[in-house]
């Protein structure tokens, strides 16, 4: 499979995805946990809750045989029936109880098991080979509708729904069936027999009660998939346009600085109302189809309470049945309805499920498509930087350039310039093996670093920041200040065990700094410099720069940069420079190769 399968995975729903279909991608999320280290716990746990459930059933079957003692005793005005019934109840209560209690908890810790182990993974995965950063070029280069989008909220909101609705669901048309199944032999015996008069000719129909039930449930449940349908699609595209929302407010707080300099705010907030503004669309039109559904299932259900007395009152009335019997055909009616009726009772619950697994499944079938992918540049470990064919391509398909032979030996510093969006980010992207767009074969050193245009600073203490990705405790404290104090940071030397949001605490030149004293901490052999010390000043620039050179000339090693400005080509022997060719040719650039001035 070519880099092009990354573009492949639709994220928006199937229109007509057929039932078998959902319980496939449902199985196929659902599986692996059952299948991993976890799973002779998460059988165990399994099996518990689907034998508490048989046993809740078990008491509502003991309960409904109650009903008719009970009533029957009051019927006949028999008080020691009654009071020994009224302990019987107690036992019954007891047992429902603690069943429930049970359930619950057993249920809440599978949810929560399944959810650690299927968010690791889905980490695992997402981190793995730069998924999580080819997925973001994919979106980049086919639009935001045919990848998945926030994938943030995919991990920690949808997975959490998809494990709570899988097991309360299933668990829930468990008990349904169950149910149906040890109430409709008590509702089938309860009917009797009831002669029915048609065309003149009389027919005794048996388990009259258990057919009215069915016939009334179909009837809803048709009733309530024309309803309901439109809530499928809706959930899904809500659950986007609140991650999409959510996203930019996230956006804003990051770069608050920025926002407030150029008094961007009235266009954050246009930005933010016009992502609310579909949010609050698309609920409108949920809850409009949530008022439809939740009345005819308010009417379907009240209707069902009083439905089997109306049916069953001419044989009560009539003597044929007493006071207790009339109670659990009662009784047994609603459970049986219940049962049949739970697609009604559940439609809008599985409509967030489906809408949950079709945003799941489309997030896995693009980590999938990713995984086997064929990365076409081979990278190869050597002593120099070096290639003689290296083809680099944006994500749209336009190639940068074309078979291009290259080569840096250690003890070189080379400079890399050309005109802004010529892609020298890239074709340092390219030499780091992150960049899926480019093909050929290179030849890379092992200990490099890069130093990226935006450096990540993440939040914690300092010397996390610091020292990342690596652990601190591989650094002494020492080195740690020593290499802040080189990169001309000595002000935070002292504040190593400071937590705080760094990246919005520093300036630009602050973490371009910070970049540079993790590079002289970790003393890298080759390093990879794009745009290191564009926040900084001239004099700041020439200091570090010889640092840097420093570095890694006594490590045996080499730099390469990108930088436009003019004094910088004084720490560097060599210039590559991205040369613009006409339309029509097989790149948009070639590579060009000169020395650099003499001074340095």
């Amino acid at each position: 499979m070519s880099s092009s399968a990354l573009a492949d995975s639709s994220a928006a729903p199937a229109p007509a995805r057929s039932f078998l279909d959902t319980l496939r991608r449902i199985g196929r999320l659902a599986a692996p946990y059952f299948r991993s280290d976890e799973k002779w716990k998460a059988r165990a746990l399994l099996i518990a809750i689907v034998a508490l459930n048989l046993g809740y059933v078990y008491v509502a079957v003991l309960g409904n045989q109650w009903y008719g003692r009970f009533y029957d005793a009051l019927q006949n005005k028999d008080a020691a029936v009654f009071w020994r019934e009224i302990g019987v109840f107690g036992w019954i209560a007891f047992a429902n109880i603690a069943v429930q209690v049970v359930k619950f908890y057993l249920t809440q810790l599978l949810q929560v098991r399944w959810r650690a182990w299927m968010t690791r993974s889905y980490l695992s995965r997402w981190l793995a080979d730069k998924t999580f950063y080819h997925l973001e070029l994919a979106r980049y280069r086919t639009g935001t509708g045919a990848t998945p989008d926030n994938p943030d909220q995919r991990i920690q909101e949808d997975m959490q729904l998809f494990t709570d609705y899988t097991v309360t669901l299933s668990m829930g048309l468990l008990n349904a069936v169950v149910t149906l199944l040890s109430f409709i032999g008590i509702l089938w015996a309860l009917s009797g027999v009831v002669p029915v008069t048609l065309g003149g000719s009389t027919y005794n129909v048996v388990g009259s009660m258990v057919w009215i039930a069915l016939v009334y449930c179909i009837v809803g449940t048709v009733i309530t998939h024309y309803i309901g349908r439109p809530l499928i699609g809706l959930n899904f595209r809500q659950q986007r346009f609140e991650a999409d929302f959510r996203h930019h407010l996230v956006r804003v707080r990051e770069y608050s600085e920025a926002i407030a300099l150029d008094n961007g705010e009235p266009v954050e907030h246009r930005q933010l109302d016009t992502r609310f503004g579909s949010v609050l669309k698309n609920y409108l039109q949920l809850i409009k189809q949530q008022k439809n559904l939740v009345g005819f299932t308010s009417f379907f259900g009240q209707a069902a309470v009083i439905f089997p007395f109306i049916v069953a009152a001419p044989r009560f009335f009539s003597g044929a049945i007493q006071l207790g019997q009339l109670m659990q055909i009662s009784s047994a009616f609603g459970k049986v309805q219940d049962s049949l009726s739970w697609f009604v009772d559940n439609y809008d619950r599985v409509a967030v499920w489906r809408a949950t697994t079709d945003r799941l499944t489309s997030f896995d079938d693009a980590m999938r498509a990713h995984a086997e992918t064929k990365i076409e540049l081979a990278r190869t470990p050597s002593a120099q930087l070096q290639s003689d064919d290296l083809t680099v391509a944006l994500p749209d398909g336009q190639v940068l350039l074309a078979d291009t032979a290259l080569a840096v030996h250690p003890g070189d510093t080379v400079l890399l310039q050309g005109p802004s969006g010529s892609g020298k980010s890239t074709l340092f992207r390219s030499f780091a093996g992150i960049w899926p767009f480019a093909r050929g074969h290179v030849t890379v050193p092992g200990n490099a670093m890069f130093i990226p245009q935006r450096p990540y600073v993440p939040d914690g203490t300092l010397r996390d920041a610091l020292a990342y990705p690596n652990p601190t405790s591989d650094y002494s404290d020492e080195a740690l200040k020593q290499a802040l104090t080189d990169a001309l940071l000595p002000q935070l030397a002292s504040r190593l065990d400071d937590s705080d949001a760094w990246s919005q605490k520093l300036s630009g030149g602050e973490q371009q700094r910070l970049a540079i004293a993790r590079v002289l901490l970790k003393k890298p052999m080759w390093l990879f410099a794009d745009e290191a010390t564009s926040a900084l000043d001239a004099a700041a620039e020439n200091t570090l720069y010889k640092r840097l050179a420093a570095s890694v000339q006594s490590a045996g090693g080499a730099m390469v940069s990108i930088a436009h400005r003019a004094a910088v080509a004084e720490h560097h022997r060599q210039r590559w420079v991205l040369v613009p060719q006409p339309e029509g040719g097989p790149a948009r650039y070639t590579l060009s190769k000169e020395s650099a001035p003499a001074s340095a």
